[in-house]
């Protein structure tokens, strides 16, 4: 909790305690005083915001309404009426602020793919400077588990780059001397010399950061409801007010202006929204707690609202549906069996530390014998040699069967093939694919039972493995090989072809898809191992990474929207009841007093079973 945020609370508790304290048997001044200063703690600040407010044009606002109406009490003599007005609506106040706090901070300061320095060779010197001070062809050098500061070719030097901050893709990329390079990625192993091709203000990486900044300008707030209601509802109370005081008197003969200013005043204390200003925060805070122990995070009643409204969810691939981790998914062996070749391959990536020879020795589940392997040389982009227990063997890509002259297995899958040579002789081949999350599938069919209209799916990853993901797991829609940009612009485009009332959903887990997280109506973060500018980025967290929790965290939003609406019309209705019975005479100050604050305990009461939602996620 922020210091703003504790100084409004003590506010409101020492004013509390002073109203309280005046009710006890105590001298009329002191309870006054208690009273004043009561008021003074908990209604001068909207006084205050009411008057600017006026200044800029906003005349018929909540603030104006609840400083007309308690003036309007002090003049009848209803002074404690006038300190609970303002206490009330203090107290909505508060948990508006707190739903704020609780929403997404600066986003640019947590994208920590930006580097910090880099390394250019000047006048036969390698001189470490900041990115922005490297000019268009110069050479810059970057290490093993450095990020590449700038956009450019690589003129020396073979590795494999990290490529996830970008593309949110697990599997490194291998680049040589002649291949592009953007920056943002992770050198991991061997040393680069890279020349520049761009500025760092037209890199990836600062577009990457631009487009975060940008896209959270685009997105407007939902409009908090009481100041949407304010909108015609006070200028309609201050009017029928001003018509109750001086309509009667001037058409009526018998009619006193004392009394009818008297009605008109006692009209204006009971048109305070004391319920609502109550019971609508109330809703929605039990509906973004009973979400949270379902393991789902919403920073804010604004987008537990908007939830309701789903139209489109567009899933990153990575992370999201998938695990983001490999595994062998087949073994197709020829001329020996599977364990045996599964065997082979393990031991000739024995001393790789590459993901997909990770998965494969991860599959063969034995110790290595590390004394059978010898001679093990690695073939940049192609694959390694080994001898295994004296035999020649080699496992890699397609270009290893080229290599040996072998014509090229068709393996008409969508994961990586490795292919495996035993004595210059092709032995099979072994297909490692990203794992399908086991609830993916359950919650694409879940949402569309909700009657969520269409589901996307954006990725950087090959078309040929997205489309198979989507075939599997029922998503409607594909966009393959998409870098951030390419994510936003896909994303624009979604958005522009919604209904007017409709809301688009985006749920990713990486850096990368941070600037779409931000754009998107609504952005849903994986949070047990989404990076940290997503979570920070997305206006929803789920906390499990499972995604089936999106159609949990839907209901919820639905039925608190529910409980919400419920509380609004129960809560206006008795209002206007009482205000009319105000209007005519039947009903006196403490009388609408009476009536506003059972209205509140039957709509705090309703708002309570938002709190226990979880039980049906």
């Amino acid at each position: 909790m922020t210091k703003k945020l504790k100084k409004h609370l003590w506010q409101i508790i020492i004013a509390g305690i002073l109203f309280a304290a005046s009710w006890l048997p105590l001298p009329r001044l002191i309870g006054l005083l208690m009273l004043a200063a009561a008021y003074l703690i908990v209604g001068l600040p909207i006084i205050i915001k009411a008057l600017r407010n006026i200044c800029r044009g906003q005349i018929f606002d909540e603030n104006f309404l609840m400083g007309l109406a308690t003036f309007g009490a002090c003049f009848l003599g209803e002074y404690a009426e006038a300190v609970a007005v303002m206490l009330f609506f203090q107290v909505g106040e508060f948990f508006q602020q707190y739903a704020v706090n609780r929403s997404r901070r600066s986003i640019s300061t947590l994208m920590d793919i930006r580097p910090d320095s880099a390394r250019v060779n000047r006048n036969g010197e390698w001189q470490v400077v900041s990115p922005e001070e490297v000019a268009i062809g110069e050479v810059i050098e970057v290490r093993p588990g450095e990020k590449i500061p700038l956009d450019g070719v690589v003129t020396q030097g073979a590795s494999a780059l990290n490529t996830a901050a970008l593309t949110g893709e697990a599997l490194p990329r291998d680049v040589a001397a002649g291949d592009e390079v953007i920056s943002g990625c992770v050198n991991l192993d061997g040393v680069l010399q890279i020349k520049t091709t761009k500025e760092f203000t037209d890199s990836t990486v600062a577009k990457i950061l631009e487009l975060v900044e940008n896209a959270g300008s685009q997105k407007s707030a939902v409009e908090n409801f009481i100041t949407r209601f304010a909108r015609w509802y006070t200028p309609t109370v201050v009017i029928v007010a001003v018509f109750l005081a001086f309509l009667p008197p001037l058409l009526l003969p018998d009619a006193l202006l004392s009394d009818w200013g008297y009605r008109a005043i006692t009209f204006l204390v009971i048109s305070c929204p004391c319920a609502l200003v109550i019971s609508i925060p109330l809703s929605f805070f039990g509906g973004i707690g009973a979400a949270s122990k379902c393991g789902i995070l919403v920073k804010g009643s604004n987008y537990l609202e908007a939830l309701s409204h789903i139209e489109t969810v567009v899933f990153d691939k990575t992370g999201t549906l998938t695990k983001g981790c490999f595994a062998v998914a087949e073994v197709r062996p020829q001329g020996m069996s599977a364990a045996r070749l599964l065997r082979l391959a393990a031991h000739i990536e024995a001393y790789s530390h590459h993901p997909i020879a990770e998965s494969i020795k991860q599959a063969y589940g034995k110790k290595l014998d590390l004394t059978k392997v010898a001679k093990v040389k690695e073939l940049f982009g192609t694959g390694i040699t080994a001898e295994i227990d004296g035999v020649a063997a080699a496992a890699g890509n397609a270009a290893l069967l080229q290599k040996f002259g072998i014509k090229q297995v068709p393996a008409d899958v969508a994961g990586t093939v490795i292919y495996v040579v035993a004595d210059k002789k092709y032995a099979g081949c072994i297909i490692v694919a990203d794992e399908v999350r086991k609830d993916a599938a359950a919650a694409i069919s879940e949402l569309k039972d909700l009657g969520v209209r269409r589901t996307v799916m954006l990725t950087g990853d090959r078309a040929a493995v997205a489309e198979d993901v989507a075939r599997r797991l029922g998503v409607d829609e594909v966009h393959a090989g998409l870098l951030p940009a390419g994510k936003v612009a896909a994303l624009e485009q979604l958005l522009g072809e919604q209904s007017p009332a409709g809301k688009l959903l985006f749920v990713g887990d990486g850096i990368n898809d941070a600037p779409v997280l931000a754009r998107a109506d609504i952005g849903v973060a994986m949070g047990g191992i989404g990076s940290d500018a997503a979570i920070e980025a997305a206006d929803v967290v789920i906390m499990t990474d499972e995604p089936s929790r999106l159609a949990s965290a839907i209901r919820i939003s639905r039925r608190t929207v529910r409980i919400a609406n419920q509380n609004i019309v129960f809560a206006i209705g008795v209002k206007l009841l009482v205000l009319g019975l105000g209007a005519a005479g039947f009903a006196s100050v403490w009388a609408a007093v009476f009536a506003d604050v059972g209205v509140s305990v039957l709509a705090i009461l309703n708002a309570v079973r938002a709190l226990h939602l979880h039980k049906k996620c």
